[in-house]
């Protein structure tokens, strides 16, 4: 039986399923980070964000690949997709964080943030679900994370820099430890690991296990961000309402407007890659740079926006063919290859 046939191990199994679990997983941290910042003091935690954060990254960035963005191929959906993430949705979180958080700056910048990192390892999975093109998806993950990172700093001081104090050095000091060091790093172990078990055995034996560890330290920074801000939210038991609506109308108009653009401008896989190229933020890096540089509010926010997200790509993947008609029948040749 060749290696890529074998079941993978107990422990690799579990790790790999736990990003399909973040609809209940995401709330169980939250719940926990309540009942331990209510019961203790949480106050030290705070130091432990930015390794936390980077631990967290590191493992996403193992199976990025520079490189899948240099093929020109898909270049429509992915000029579309950029033009979304990096033109629209930015102003479109402004206007909410605007509307909503005007007097609130910690909640401002973290709707700010929701906006300004697009696209994650779950745009690849849940275009792959949808039956769309999942090569453009890779291309728009690898493009928007280079591009989210040197574009950050200056996006938050143009369209938050008014309500919060927002220090470009130091916020492109967080993205550098929080995205550059662990790109480096998760380059490093994957070359290493491809050079001692060779491409096929890494693809299929090992790869698999480093989106559950990220996913393990999403948890981790959701419970600290819950906790840090626990007795706030059971002081005023609303506020987790008033983030929920304007995240809910953002997630819900981003649906909307990719959908339409896809529709108009590309063919059903095309259109699928850039509504989840776009509706899927990297809210890890987000959330990271939130608890390492601004109030613990913007955190409550991010990690409110986990539940939306992955809930709602739920259920647009169930939506797909009313939205984009079904996926063509594959021709006998193709079932034959």
């Amino acid at each position: 039986m060749s290696t890529a046939s074998q079941p993978l191990p107990g422990a690799v199994r579990v790790l790999s399923s736990l990003s399909k679990r973040l609809v209940v997983l995401i709330p169980l941290a939250m719940l926990a980070g309540l009942g331990v910042g209510v019961a203790a003091d949480v106050s030290g935690f705070k130091a432990f964000v930015l390794p936390m954060t980077m631990l967290m990254v590191y493992p996403m960035l193992v199976n990025f690949r520079v490189q899948e963005a240099l093929d020109l191929k898909d270049s429509k959906a992915i000029g579309l997709a950029m033009l979304l993430d990096f033109v629209a949705m930015p102003v479109l979180a402004w206007a909410f964080a605007l509307a909503f958080f005007r007097q609130e700056p910690g909640l401002f910048v973290g709707m700010i943030l929701a906006g300004l990192f697009p696209t994650s390892g779950m745009t690849i999975s849940w275009t792959g679900f949808a039956g769309g093109n999942v090569g453009a998806a890779i291309k728009m993950t690898v493009i928007g994370l280079i591009a989210a990172s040197l574009l950050a700093p200056v996006y938050l001081f143009v369209l938050a820099g008014a309500v919060v104090d927002v220090d470009i050095a130091e916020v492109l000091r967080t993205v550098v430890l929080v995205v550059g060091i662990p790109l480096v790093a998760g380059w490093l172990t994957r070359t290493l690991l491809v050079r001692r078990y060779g491409q096929a055995h890494y693809k299929s034996r090992i790869a698999p296990m480093f989106p559950g560890l990220s996913t393990i330290g999403v948890l981790a920074i959701v419970f600290v961000a819950i906790a840090l801000k626990a007795r706030t939210i059971v002081a005023d038991p609303a506020l987790l309402v008033r983030v929920l609506v304007p995240l809910v109308g953002f997630y819900a108009l981003n649906y909307v407007i990719a959908t339409l653009f896809g529709r108009l401008l590309l063919s059903r896989g095309d259109a699928i890659a850039v509504v989840y190229g776009t509706v899927m933020r990297n809210l890890s890096i987000a959330l990271g740079i939130a608890m390492a540089s601004f109030a613990p509010e913007a955190g409550l926010l991010l990690a409110t926006a986990y539940i939306v997200q992955v809930q709602s790509a739920a259920w647009y993947v169930k939506a797909t063919d009313r939205v984009f008609g079904p996926a063509p029948a594959a021709s006998p040749a193709a079932a034959r290859a």
